[in-house]
This record gives C-alpha cells, sequence and structure tokens, in this order.
C-alpha cells in the first residue's frame, strides 16, 4: 500500500458495528472526494501513527466506511471497535493508485481486503470478469450478497475450514495453481495478507502473465 502520508483531518464517527466474528465497519464523515480503490490514514489523534485503510464505501455516499479486523496485539483496531457515534478520528485525504482500468479484470482478495472491491462495486464500477475471494469461516465473506448479486456466477467463494455447496473447500491460490492457462491480456488485482497477494502475485507470473497487468495492495 502507499507509504507517504497526508496530513491528518478530523472526521466525526457515525457508528461502528461489528458484521462478523471480529470483523467491524466503522463509518464517519466524508469530506473529500475519493476514487474507488483509493486509501486513508487513520489515527486516533495527532500523536500517534496512523494506519492505511482502503475505503469501503460508494465515492457518492455522505459518510466514508472502512472495514478492519481487531488485532489483539495492535494499538488502534481494539480502540476502533469502542468508539461510538460522536466520537472522532484523525482522518487523511485519500489516495493511492489501486484504482479501476478500461480493461477486463480479475478482482482477488482475502479477509478485508475485498474493502476496495466493494467500494468499486458500491460506485458503479463495472463488475469483474471474476472476483475471487477467500476466507477460513463461513460467515467471514463479507459483503456477499452485494457481490452475488453484483457479479453473479463469477463470484467464487474459497473457504478452508468449513464447507457448503458453491464454495470451493481450498486455498484460492491452490485453484490458481491447477488452472492450465490464465487470461494474458486482463488486469489482476490483488488485496488481502502478505502471504496470499504474493503467492498469487508469483503464480499469475509463472503463467505468463505480464508484470504490468498485476496490481497489489497488502494488508499486514
Amino acid at each position: 500500500m502507499p507509504q507517504k502520508i497526508k496530513q491528518l483531518h478530523k472526521h466525526l464517527v457515525t457508528s461502528v458495528s461489528e458484521i462478523a466474528d471480529n470483523y467491524f465497519i466503522l463509518s464517519f464523515t466524508r469530506k473529500f472526494k475519493f476514487k474507488p480503490g483509493q486509501v486513508v490514514a487513520i489515527a486516533l489523534d495527532k500523536s500517534h501513527e496512523p494506519r492505511l485503510y482502503s475505503i469501503a464505501s460508494s465515492n457518492t455516499a455522505n459518510e466514508m466506511r472502512i472495514l478492519f479486523d481487531i488485532k489483539q496485539e495492535g494499538f488502534l483496531t481494539p480502540k476502533l471497535a469502542k468508539l461510538k457515534a460522536g466520537d472522532s478520528i484523525m482522518v487523511t485525504e485519500p489516495f493511492g493508485e489501486f484504482i479501476p482500468s478500461n480493461s477486463e479484470e480479475w478482482w482477488i482478495a482475502t479477509g478485508t481486503g475485498i474493502a476496495p472491491f466493494i467500494s468499486m462495486i458500491e460506485s458503479g464500477i463495472k463488475p469483474p470478469k471474476k472476483l475471487i475471494y477467500g476466507a477460513r469461516y463461513l460467515d467471514q465473506f463479507l459483503f456477499q450478497d452485494l457481490m452475488l448479486n453484483k457479479i453473479g456466477n463469477n463470484y467464487m467463494r474459497f473457504c478452508t475450514q468449513e464447507k457448503a455447496d458453491n464454495i470451493f473447500n481450498e486455498r484460492l491460490s491452490a485453484w490458481i495453481e491447477k488452472q492450465d492457462t490464465l487470461p494474458k491480456q486482463i488486469k489482476y488485482y490483488l488485496c488481502g495478507n502478505p502471504e496470499m497477494v504474493v503467492d498469487v502475485r508469483d503464480l499469475i507470473l509463472a503463467k505468463g502473465v505480464p508484470f504490468e497487468n498485476i496490481m497489489a495492495e497488502i494488508y499486514f
């Protein structure tokens, strides 16, 4: 993800809700325009180092929202989960280049890495040729109703710890590795934990996809 941090501005929290075990949505007032796929840096105040989060909302909504999961050893996420409407946070202007192209695309995500793709779909961006999404448990497919409605059969879910109809019981990287070929002229957007992003990027490159056709955001 981009590393340059811009100036922080005060925003008011409008809601915080837990949407799955340990996964939260935080919404706050929107003061800036943004492109779907961009990120903001967030802090509780100017004395603490901000952290980067992809925006997970429409670029026409009055509020901006982020997805996060609690890092028990972390400083920020346990505190974000305890915020209430009316509290304040510090947020930068949106930035980043993980934005849609004019090409056909595959979107590949794990965990809260689905966030920029939620923003793209809710902002009216053309749906991808495929959305490939990995999770450990069935209740961790965040915003799956939205994705099923907008993407249909091209929304592919991969679950490693539980089984269900129409869901692959394996890692998404294993499925990609088993493909004889991959489309070489489309753009691949990867967003999620570092291990997944690196593994899938290498698998895609090994199948002959040009490096410049791969966009990546890494979530720590």
